[in-house]
């Protein structure tokens, strides 16, 4: 399977923000769309970098309250792990496994096309082993008689 099966279920929307986005209204933003990572884009359409709670969690533990006034840009992630509709499930799998990150921004032609998570991976898996277990159900059930 490749991330473009994973874009067609879940869509290709992605929330993004300025760079200069203060870190407080970006947990707004994360809170409004029920998400855990935004794309930072000047422009809406290429990636800037890459910020999430996690992000900002530890900008908090390090630097204290402070870092709420500042701008997404001083914590985002610069260099930002990116991959294409043709990638395949398996390969961001490992990507995002060995480098411990949750998202991944989606490019077609060097502008952003979807934002896959961890999650949607997994959910899109287990979508596939369900019906991979109920064809093979209707296939034992129908050679047994």
């Amino acid at each position: 399977m490749h991330i473009s099966d994973v874009l067609r279920g879940k869509g290709s929307d992605v929330v993004t923000v300025p760079p200069d986005t203060c870190v407080r209204d970006f947990l707004d933003v994360l809170s409004e769309f029920g998400i855990g990572a935004a794309v930072v884009s000047a422009d809406g359409q290429s990636v800037d970098g890459i910020v999430s709670e996690r992000d900002v969690a530890r900008s908090l533990s390090d630097r204290g309250a402070v870092v709420l006034s500042e701008d997404v840009s001083s914590i985002m992630t610069r260099e930002v792990v990116c991959a294409v509709p043709s990638d395949h499930v398996d390969a961001l799998f490992a990507v995002m496994t060995e480098q411990r990150i949750r998202h991944i921004p989606v490019l077609v032609d060097d502008r952003l096309a979807g934002l896959v998570s961890i999650g949607d991976l997994v959910k899109h898996r287990v979508s596939e082993l369900e019906t991979e277990r109920d064809s093979l159900a209707q296939y034992i059930s129908s050679t047994a008689t």
